[in-house]
């Protein structure tokens, strides 16, 4: 879609982050609003019409999670991005799980946040996941070993490095370099990436 076509909309509790990403955001040809709560956007969302939305996961009227699970109810369709900080990572798979589309980790560069925007418009008028089909993500699902599999299915729940090392009697090192294979098999180029690769085929927690 182009730019002229969709209006990306920015949630946040915090003014600076508002306005600096709006900023940005306009300066790269956005049309952009923005909307200091999530509770305001869920009372303007139901009339809102091709609509991308970035939202932050930790607001004290409502989280991400909950204003995505509130937007996946809606008969317009509203493709979601959430902007997380490294530790809320467990909570932004969550978002995945109710509907977002991607989660952007905190620093981040403007070009991943803008090719991020461009996957939600693309879905605005296409269900198709414009990435790798179900089946090649099953194809490869299928060359990870056991313990591969474990540990994805532990990132998909959410669970951080330490706690995967705990549940599966390893060290922490050990997870990372079994979560590197993992990505290296899947064809992932992060995280974000690679869980959202998973839930498309279905994969989830044992």
């Amino acid at each position: 879609m182009s730019k002229d076509d969709f209006t990306v909309h920015i949630v946040d509790d915090e003014e600076p982050v508002r306005k600096s990403l709006a900023f940005m955001l306009t300066m790269n040809g956005f049309a952009v609003r923005v909307h200091e709560s999530a509770t305001a956007f869920a009372q303007f969302a139901p009339g809102a019409r091709d609509a991308v939305l970035i939202t932050d996961l930790r607001m004290p009227d409502m989280t991400g999670v909950e204003l995505i699970r509130n937007l996946s109810m809606l008969t317009n369709r509203i493709p979601s991005l959430v902007i997380t900080g490294h530790g809320d990572v467990p909570m932004a798979v969550e978002a995945m799980k109710a509907g977002a589309i991607d989660f952007i980790e905190k620093p981040f560069e403007d070009i991943v946040i803008i090719d991020a925007i461009r996957r939600a418009a693309d879905q605005l008028h296409d269900k198709r996941v414009a990435t790798d089909s179900a089946e090649d993500v099953r194809e490869r699902l299928a060359t990870l070993s056991e313990r591969e599999r474990q540990v994805l299915s532990a990132v998909v729940a959410g669970l951080p490095n330490k706690s995967i090392a705990y549940d599966l009697d390893i060290s922490p090192r050990t997870v990372e370099v079994h979560r590197s294979n993992v990505m290296g098999k899947m064809k992932a180029k992060s995280l974000p990436e690679l869980v959202r690769m998973a839930l498309a085929a279905g994969f989830g927690p044992a």
